[in-house]
């Protein structure tokens, strides 16, 4: 969790990781390799399972590169369905695999550790 110093923010709302699918349109934002803030866009390609007992990734091919982690992964309705934390990359380079924790998980690790209850996604509209 990062504490911001500043006035006037407005806040992206959280929304329900559960109910993206597979083909929805997505925008990554990030500020790879230090160069300022990038805005990206593509699809959700894959849900992926859990692997080793961890949470499911949303997987989109929305260019995801070095730097961009901790950017939110963003639906067509503005809100935040998950936060990019990984790039499947052979080459050390984006080849159209991002990883995205889902919003549902980012919102439970938030609450944990903040102790406060966020609004629901249809609390926000």
């Amino acid at each position: 969790m990062l504490r911001i110093p500043a006035r006037g923010l407005k806040q992206i709302p959280l929304g329900d990781s559960e109910s993206t699918q597979v083909g929805d349109y997505v925008v990554a934002i990030g500020n790879p390799f230090e160069v300022g803030q990038t805005v990206t866009a593509g699809i959700v390609s894959a849900l992926r399972a859990p692997s080793e007992g961890g949470p499911r990734y949303v997987q989109t091919d929305a260019p995801i590169n070095p730097g961009n982690s901790g950017g939110p992964l963003i639906n067509m309705r503005g809100e935040a369905i998950g936060v990019n934390s990984a790039i499947i990359a052979p080459a050390g380079g984006n080849v159209g695999i991002g990883l995205a924790v889902p919003s549902r998980i980012a919102r439970e690790v938030i609450e944990r550790i903040s102790g406060a209850r966020l609004p629901g996604p249809t609390e926000l509209r």
